[in-house]
């Protein structure tokens, strides 16, 4: 499984690896990276062929989540990606906001990886 994890946070990058460790290593899940929504859409760009799961901040600045998303909906649908928000805002309107953007799913920082890797069909 390919995911795509985007936040303007560097750190996401190692706490990823950290928490992926041994997914990773069993060549069960491979991860790319963005910094931004620009990075994000310059990467599935490059990567039409690729079955990418999103994993994607809503916070950034430039280009917000909400944004991303809406231009991953709107430009990559055959199918589009699943696409994940991942935010410390857990309000109602961010979620409605969401979802009704088209969002696959929706979860809070700081993340509870055991809850994603349940998500994911990762769990041992």
């Amino acid at each position: 499984m390919k995911i795509l994890a985007v936040d303007d946070e560097l750190d996401m990058q190692a706490l990823f690896e950290q928490r992926f460790r041994k997914e990773i290593r069993d060549h069960r899940v491979d991860f790319a990276f963005a910094n931004s929504g620009a990075d994000a859409i310059d990467y599935l760009d490059k990567h039409l062929h690729e079955d990418v799961l999103i994993l994607s901040d809503i916070n950034m600045p430039g280009m917000s989540g909400f944004d991303l998303l809406l231009q991953i909906k709107n430009k990559y649908n055959k199918p589009a990606p699943t696409v994940m928000m991942v935010t410390a805002y857990s309000d109602p309107d961010s979620y409605n906001r969401a979802m009704q953007l088209g969002a696959d799913d929706f979860l809070t920082k700081p993340i509870d990886f055991t809850l994603l890797k349940a998500k994911l069909h990762l769990t041992s």
